[in-house]
């Protein structure tokens, strides 16, 4: 493998069916237009403009797609990293063009070494940026080049399976030989909206309805208000309100600290941030992060502080948060991301299901391994009751 520029590594490749021959000539009508080249790099800030600008096409249908959120992960989270995980992502060009950029992580494991897709507990979706065409047959000399390099095990999750994306890449997969397997990672649940606020509030339960009015009373006779934070001055004050009231919560402090506060500056400047915090007087009691962007508001994070759940400020805050989404930003959808919590279905009329993708090379002593545990569990899961797909049970107070 030659040393590229940037700093890059590269890798010329060739379609299967394209002869050394015409490809060392130069023939313009077949050798050029199938001319495959392979390129790694180690940050997003490294790539060229062409495949920034695949990664901005992808970003369109979500921002965990989009190069300023792999920006965030790796400064954030890949930075404190072991030494045996490496940021990788893959650039196949296809007659000069960029086909598909494939963001991954690298881990070094006893048995040894898995790619994996550069996401974790923070994405909630995750897919290779493909261009206009792009099948498992134009996508399979990326593969091809990854099992080159003797990698043992494949996994890319969470995915969409209704994706052309999840489609492309494990039957890529399966064509460059490997071992795939697709399984359930969690729950989505998710509101199309097709109604006027009013009408979508009254197909509510009639046990939110009565909290949003008698609790709403309370709250504001208490001193309560909400607000919803976008940028400018009011952010900074905004995230050391969300940061107390994190901290008050139910919830497990963040592993990784800087990736919140980064991910909301970014989300802050593109102008996809809806910073909502109750406050009870001078005191922040609730706050919930959403990303508005491409006709979508996700719900990203939520918390409220226990000693006031009495009042519920995070029901009030979900209705304020939900009304802005629908009237003022005039989203097409509004997804609570990950997760079967049961108060999910309480706002949410549909659910949908998200898949990874778990591959192996049998050519490898760690692949057969993990194949070998892949068909024992899943023998052993067809003999089992199915249990409930319910996650983290907290309510939304």
């Amino acid at each position: 493998m030659r040393q590229a520029p940037h700093g890059t590594l590269s890798l010329a490749a060739r379609r299967p069916e394209l002869p050394r021959e015409a490809a060392q000539r130069g023939q313009p009508a077949s050798a050029l237009h199938d001319a495959v080249a392979l390129e790694a790099y180690a940050h997003v800030r490294e790539l060229p403009a062409d495949a920034l600008a695949l990664l901005a096409e992808a970003e369109a249908q979500h921002v965990e797609f989009g190069a300023d959120w792999y920006a965030n992960l790796i400064d954030t989270v890949q930075a404190q990293a072991p030494r045996t995980t490496q940021v990788r992502i893959h650039v196949l060009r296809q007659g000069g063009q960029v086909k598909a950029v494939l963001p991954t992580l690298r881990h070094a494991r006893r048995l040894g070494l898995e790619v994996a897709s550069l996401s974790n507990f923070y994405a909630a979706l995750y897919a290779p940026a493909l261009a206009e065409g792009v099948d498992a047959q134009t996508l399979l000399p990326l593969l091809q080049g990854l099992r080159r390099e003797h990698l043992a095990v494949y996994r890319f999750a969470p995915m969409d399976p209704g994706s052309r994306a999840f489609q492309v890449l494990r039957d890529a997969m399966a064509m460059a030989g490997l071992s795939t397997h697709a399984y359930f990672t969690f729950g989505n649940w998710y509101q199309p909206v097709s109604q006027a606020w009013p009408d979508y509030l009254q197909a509510r339960s009639g046990q939110i309805r009565s909290a949003l009015k008698r609790q709403g009373k309370k709250f504001a006779a208490q001193g309560g208000r909400l607000e919803i934070v976008q940028g400018g001055p009011a952010l900074r004050p905004a995230i050391a309100a969300y940061q107390q009231v994190y901290a008050r919560s139910w919830k497990l402090p963040e592993p990784y600290p800087a990736f919140m506060p980064g991910l909301l500056q970014l989300c802050a400047r593109r102008g996809w941030l809806r910073l909502g915090v109750a406050w009870l007087g001078e005191t922040p009691v609730a706050a919930q992060i959403w990303i508005v962007a491409n006709g979508r508001a996700d719900i990203y994070k939520l918390a409220y502080d226990e000693t006031h759940k009495a009042l519920a400020p995070g029901t009030l805050l979900t209705a304020h948060l939900m009304q802005q989404a629908m009237e003022v930003d005039h989203v097409r959808e509004i997804d609570y991301l990950i997760g079967d919590d049961p108060y999910k279905a309480a706002w949410m009329s549909h659910r949908r299901e998200r898949f990874g993708l778990v591959a192996y090379d049998p050519l490898t002593v760690g692949g057969l391994l993990g194949l070998a545990r892949q068909q024992i569990g899943a023998a052993w899961r067809r003999w089992q009751p199915k249990p409930a797909r319910h996650h983290d049970n907290a309510a939304a107070a």
